[in-house]
């Protein structure tokens, strides 16, 4: 009962928003952030117009099926499409899943051939299949459209560049949190790839229950567009048990994390991933994003494989040097060589996270990430239809 009425309440303040004049967007994206979400894929056609600042009264019309036509991207978009079953609801006729399927080939060439800049990954059609189911096929090619010049442009780009500057704000996320699984991932060098289909399909591809999918695009569609960055370092920091009982080497730790778990407790994810985002926003990370980055290329390696050459010795002055020098003392000094490399200054992240003990579902935070997010918005159009 206090259930469905705090249902009741929630569906009441969403209606208000969307009635307010002007749209109270404030409103939208705290509610879609907030426990549960935007509730109802009926509320979804609504508020995510809003979110993404489209029009609906000025939908563009259907594409016609001369986009196949000479289309560079349409034998491998038909292909990803053709792949796409597990994606539809269970149970739903052939007749009706192949008429969506078609639908979905038709979005997705169509904003490439309005958005000549963007290019086709393996993956966007997850996100757009979403849109599709939820609202319909004009409306999701005006979203999708949208959402891909704005919070999906880094993974339309020629190359992956943009996209593994993104992935690179992973580890500083999960070293500020849990120094111990940073290290242990750093010294297993998993790196970052097993989250780059989390990331490019918002989760899609790899959660198996529609209604999870939608409660997530609910929450980065409300937030900047590194949020979902932040939720896949709290599905790494939620497993942090199994990670450190992991064998420390590259292949066990990537096939254990690359296999997503589907019970996760999403509504604690998302509130945590909001906190996150509060105490260490993207600005904070971006240096050493960059950083992580620059360590990967050859010109910044060259310097400690120098030196690692230069202090190679013979045997016998090895074995002159261990002599002379205590075998304590050898060990203890090259603990501690080891931890200055492994381990860099943490000033102050336990007195932040003490301080910043906010959750989403109270609704600081959650003031906080929709405040970044409409600070975010204006790099599209501010003004929102009503």
């Amino acid at each position: 009962a206090d259930f469905d009425a705090k249902k009741k309440r929630k569906v009441a303040e969403i209606y208000q928003a969307l009635n307010s004049d002007p749209i109270d967007v404030a409103t939208l994206r705290r509610m879609a952030i907030s426990e549960g979400g935007l509730l109802t894929d009926e509320i979804r056609c609504k508020v995510w117009p809003k979110l993404l600042s489209v029009n609906t009264d000025d939908l563009p019309p259907l594409p016609g099926k001369e986009l196949r036509e000479d289309n560079k991207d349409y034998q491998q978009v038909l292909l990803d499409v053709r792949r796409s079953l597990r994606r539809f609801p269970p149970g739903m006729p052939d007749d009706q899943r192949e008429g969506l399927q078609e639908e979905l080939i038709d979005i997705i060439l169509h904003v490439l051939k309005r958005n000549p800049q963007l290019h086709y990954y393996q993956g966007y059609h997850d996100i757009v299949v979403t849109f599709l189911l939820v609202v319909g096929d004009r409306l999701a090619t005006a979203l999708v459209e949208k959402l891909s010049t704005h919070h999906l442009r880094d993974f339309m780009d020629p190359t992956m560049d943009n996209t593994k500057h993104i992935l690179n704000y992973l580890m500083p996320i999960i070293d500020q949190v849990n120094p111990e699984v940073h290290d242990f991932m750093q010294s297993a060098e998993v790196g970052t790839i097993f989250a780059l289909s989390w990331l490019i399909t918002w989760f899609g591809h790899v959660l198996s229950d529609f209604r999870h999918v939608v409660r997530l695009y609910d929450f980065f569609l409300a937030c900047h567009p590194l949020m979902p960055i932040y939720f896949a370092a709290v599905i790494v920091l939620h497993r942090q048990q199994e990670v450190l009982e992991c064998e420390c080497d590259m292949a066990s730790v990537h096939h254990l994390l690359s296999q997503i778990p589907q019970d996760l407790p999403y509504e604690s994810l998302i509130s945590k991933a909001g906190d996150l985002f509060v105490q260490f926003p993207p600005s904070e990370l971006a240096k050493e994003a960059a950083q992580q980055q620059a360590e990967r290329t050859a010109a910044s390696t060259f310097k400690d494989f120098e030196l690692a050459s230069v202090q190679q010795r013979p045997d016998t002055v090895l074995r002159q040097r261990f002599r002379e020098r205590p075998r304590g003392e050898e060990r203890l000094r090259g603990e501690e060589r080891t931890k200055s490399v492994l381990t860099k200054p943490r000033t102050n992240r336990f007195v932040k996270l003490a301080v910043m003990g906010l959750t989403v579902a109270l609704g600081a935070a959650a003031l906080a990430v929709v405040k970044s997010a409409l600070e975010w918005a204006p790099k599209f159009e501010l003004q929102i239809f009503p």
